[in-house]
């Protein structure tokens, strides 16, 4: 293999690499829905600060994340986080000390609901 040839591969093979990290890296954070019903509220806030933040379902198209689905999160930190959890039904909920971590996903299952009212 000639000194050229050689140099393309490894120039192939570095963009290569850095095309997959970028694509790995631009997932972000977010919010996988394990619960049985739809949210259609979701904030967060410092773990024990309750400093909300705005409603981030509304970030998503139909502005509510149904079972399943998961949700992009922006502007937010790798942290820990308590989160209020809105339903349509008025139902709201709290999530203690949510791990999150960057470029991962988080859930919230019905287990993990805390200090629920109507």
């Amino acid at each position: 293999m000639s000194r050229a040839s050689l140099s393309m591969a490894v120039i192939l093979l570095l963009v290569a690499s850095q095309a997959h990290a970028q694509g790995k890296a631009g997932k972000g954070i977010r919010l996988w829905n394990l619960t049985t019903s739809t949210i259609t509220g979701f904030q967060l806030s410092p773990a024990g600060k309750q400093q909300w933040s705005a409603n981030l379902t509304l970030a998503d198209k139909d502005k509510e994340v149904d079972h399943d689905e998961r949700l992009r999160i922006t502007g937010i930190e790798p942290g820990s986080y308590d989160a209020k959890v809105s339903y349509s039904e008025a139902r709201q909920c709290v999530v203690r000390n949510i791990e999150i971590k960057a470029d991962a996903v988080f859930s919230i299952a019905d287990k993990d609901l805390q200090d629920c009212n109507k």
